[in-house]
């Protein structure tokens, strides 16, 4: 595996920059402002910024009470790509040389605790696959994607960390504190028209007798509604798995003329949670827009393409049962 560098550009050799410090909590800040100021939300009532390690972390207070889980999200601070890319792209296939992107996910997972041999990654197609993975599923030597056409990963093993790549689809994370069980799904429109969320469920129950009312899940940072325009095609996947009452609270026109509609991924994620059974006060939504801090976040829309990509990251530690 890559030796990790000495330099990085959120921290030099002295310690922490305090330029890029300043600027990422800036940044953040602007962030939790824009959240409150547009739909009245206190962003940091669901999760904070970490700068007190290598790379800056998104964490989310819903797991703050439960130390055997260790569930975080990357920003674009702390990583080694430049351009567009800058700084911690962790994606493959967007341009990066292969040794760029191994030295970002070893800085992000040295910042969490977390061996990077132990990573999870699968090549996501917007699919609704969901798959158990344990340790022979993980990186090992060499980090790259072992698994194909999968966007849903659970677990019950300690020390793998499931990764899945984001920017502006859904995170969606679950815990399961009785069973000590965890997953990761990635849920894009067509992956919340298929409604991978209870699907993730679904499994769990299957392989380990998960009750919905017992989970936590997380809906990570992601597009808004304000921000993700669709066409009706769109809007027709959903009024064929939702119901009338629940598209007026999904998505609503906003070009009559160009038959343009506003979609509300972080709603209709909500919604199949709550028709699964998970209780509405487990149900934690970030708030955090992707597509509105595109100088914090990597965002497909806002970048018209040219960017990275985020990580969701969740696992369950030894010794914490």
């Amino acid at each position: 595996m890559t030796e990790v560098k000495e330099h990085n550009t959120f921290y030099s050799e002295e310690g922490v920059n305090e330029k890029n410090t300043k600027e990422v909590d800036t940044l953040w800040k602007h962030a939790v402002y824009n959240a409150k100021k547009k739909d009245y939300f206190d962003l940091e009532k669901e999760c904070y910024l970490c700068t007190k390690h290598e790379v800056p972390l998104i964490r989310f207070h819903a797991f703050d009470d439960y130390e055997e889980v260790n569930a975080f999200f990357s920003t674009r601070f702390g990583g080694e790509s430049t351009g567009y890319l800058s700084s911690l792209n962790l994606g493959f296939e967007r341009g990066d040389s292969l040794e760029t992107v191994e030295w970002n996910y070893q800085r992000i997972c040295k910042s969490a605790g977390i061996h990077a041999g132990n990573l999870v990654l699968s090549d996501q197609v917007h699919d609704t696959k969901v798959r158990y993975v344990t340790k022979e599923d993980s990186c090992m030597e060499q980090i790259k994607k072992k698994l194909k056409g999968i966007d849903g990963l659970v677990t019950d093993q300690r020390e793998i960390c499931l990764a899945t790549s984001y920017a502006d689809c859904v995170p969606l994370f679950f815990y399961d504190p009785v069973r000590h069980i965890i997953a990761s799904s990635h849920s894009g429109w067509r992956g919340t028209v298929g409604k991978i969320g209870t699907k993730t469920i679904q499994k769990m129950h299957e392989l380990f007798g998960t009750m919905a009312k017992d989970l936590i899940v997380v809906i990570g940072p992601s597009i808004c509604a304000d921000c993700y325009e669709v066409s009706v095609d769109v809007i027709e996947e959903f009024e064929k798995k939702y119901t009338p009452e629940q598209m007026k609270e999904i998505a609503y026109c906003s070009d009559v003329p160009k038959k343009k509609y506003q979609l509300n991924l972080w709603k209709a994620n909500e919604l199949q949670f709550l028709d699964a059974g998970v209780k509405k006060e487990n149900i934690h939504l970030s708030g955090l827009c992707t597509c509105c801090n595109p100088k914090l976040l990597y965002s497909h829309r806002a970048s018209k393409g040219k960017r990275g990509n985020l990580n969701g990251f969740i696992s369950l530690s030894s010794g914490c049962v």
